[in-house]
């Protein structure tokens, strides 16, 4: 089921199967960023990375499609946009599309 156009995302980063190719930080810049470890995490609306294992953040609604996009491309497969309302993930390794 396609997501509707306002319902609130959250996203994610599974570093453990985090490949660090850095396709997520090219699309969405503001989302995510490379750590010193060469691994790919979400940061908040502060600037500030998200550093404990599956810590989510909202998905700023002007990002949307980079961010289901960065899920949908990433070689890893490591990243999780998951719709707030009923948590099932939109995009990424367990998503239905």
């Amino acid at each position: 089921m396609a997501e509707v156009a306002t319902d609130q995302l959250t996203v994610w980063v599974d570093q453990d199967l985090c490949t660090g190719d850095g396709l997520c930080v090219q699309y969405a810049p503001e989302v995510f960023e490379f750590d010193v470890d060469g691994l790919a995490y979400v940061k908040g609306p502060d600037g500030e990375l998200r550093q404990a294992p599956g810590d989510r953040v909202d998905v700023p609604a002007h990002l949307r499609l980079e961010v289901i996009d960065s899920a949908r491309e990433c070689p890893g497969e490591c990243i999780h946009v998951v719709r707030d309302s009923d948590g099932v993930e939109i995009a990424g390794p367990d998503a239905d599309d």
